[in-house]
């Protein structure tokens, strides 16, 4: 990548929620000297945010602001070709993502979001896997708590246990949070799009090369009781697993047969039945139109908590894991999943991808692929827990 470009980062989507939150930790944490702006489609509301940094930081006033549609070709081609960096919050993914990835495959220039939708995974691996490896691009996908505990846990999890052996590691999910309207909208769009979801993923299997003489899968999902947690397990049919399974076929270290289970915590029976319940519920009345307008009309997509829930909000995920005959238990946490800490894990993952010494990859890219130590590293730092614990 040309390095005489005008920007190391340009953070797209900064005058929505999480937007705002991203723009606010780079100002604080983004070295000197970076080279770095902020673009969405209304000046004005991007004038309110710098404002709001500059009143921080007065050295920001003059912060670049791009205006920008993410629905305009030609200008986010003329972004992409202007940055190293670009990182985005601007969803759903599969109404407004694409022509960004596609600019940035084209013109080499890396990039970075929150998605946790399956669909458009597969769907920009199936259009542009091909255009990013030949420009260079590292298309980071799932850069907030959809995946980086997840993917990072395990990777953290695997670097403990023996290498060049089978391993085995599952991941329990907990969590004590209010999550976002766009989330909301998210999920709400992505079970009205099963069909479509399921159709691109077999088409990404039946494309995507396995790695030669190593075997990738799943330890068997089904709900049941843990009498060490003190509560019931229920596979978690999130994008989580997928993208765990794609860090492990890409990294040797997860050994000759790797198998990953996910798993939300659930302390009730009674509890785990409503929950099933609820998602049938919402997957039945997302499939039609009226209802669905009834589910999305519910939560504005720019939504979100009060400073005070945030800070009572947390997140933990334990891993288990086994080869070797060696188990070890790891544990990462942290504070508020769905703001807090997911605008920290975006924030980081881009300043990653700007300033340091990655491996030598390109394409649709894990956290853990694409990133790594260097990640793993950055999110300790910023204080993400990500600790080898004692025996349950």
């Amino acid at each position: 990548m040309s390095a005489d470009r005008q920007f190391d980062l340009i953070l797209f989507g900064a005058t929505g929620f999480t937007g705002g939150l991203t723009a606010q930790y780079l100002a604080r944490h983004a070295p000197i000297g970076a080279r770095w702006a902020l673009a969405g489609r209304s000046r004005s509301k991007l004038e309110g945010v710098r404002e709001r940094l500059a009143a921080e930081n007065p050295a920001l006033a003059a912060l670049p602001l791009l205006e920008v549609d993410a629905a305009d070709a030609d200008a986010l081609q003329k972004l992409a070709q202007s940055t190293r960096v670009v990182v985005t919050t601007v969803g759903p993914y599969i109404r407004y993502g694409e022509p960004l990835v596609a600019a940035c495959a084209a013109a080499g220039t890396h990039y970075a979001d929150l998605t946790g939708e399956p669909e458009f995974v597969d769907l920009m691996w199936l259009r542009y896997q091909q255009t990013a490896l030949a420009s260079g691009a590292r298309l980071v996908h799932c850069c907030g708590f959809d995946s980086i505990p997840h993917d990072l846990g395990v990777y953290f999890t695997v670097q403990r246990l023996p290498a060049d052996v089978p391993l085995k590691v599952e991941g329990y999910v907990k969590v004590s949070a209010e999550f976002s309207g766009g989330t909301y909208h998210s999920a709400i769009n992505a079970f009205s799009r099963l069909r479509e979801t399921a159709k691109l993923h077999r088409e990404r299997l039946r494309l995507e090369a396995r790695p030669a003489g190593r075997r990738i899968g799943s330890t068997p999902l089904r709900i049941r009781h843990d009498a060490q947690l003190k509560t019931w397990l229920v596979p978690f049919p999130s994008i989580d697993p997928d993208i765990v399974r794609r860090s492990a076929a890409v990294l040797d270290r997860y050994g000759p047969d790797f198998r990953y289970g996910h798993f939300i915590q659930v302390r009730k029976l009674s509890t785990v039945i409503g929950l099933l319940g609820g998602i049938g519920t919402l997957v039945s009345l997302a499939q039609f139109a009226p209802t669905r307008r009834w589910l999305l009309a519910k939560k504005n997509p720019g939504d979100g908590p009060t400073p005070q829930r945030r800070e009572k909000s947390w997140f933990r995920v334990r891993f288990v894991g086994e080869g070797g005959g060696q188990r070890v238990v790891t544990e990462v946490s942290g504070g508020d999943p769905g703001y807090s800490e997911t605008s920290k894990m975006l924030a980081e993952s881009a300043l990653s991808l700007a300033f340091d010494d990655l491996p030598p990859r390109a394409g649709q890219l894990t956290p853990a692929a694409a990133m790594g130590d260097h990640l793993l590293a950055r999110l300790r730092g910023a204080g993400i827990r990500f600790d080898e614990v004692k025996e349950i």
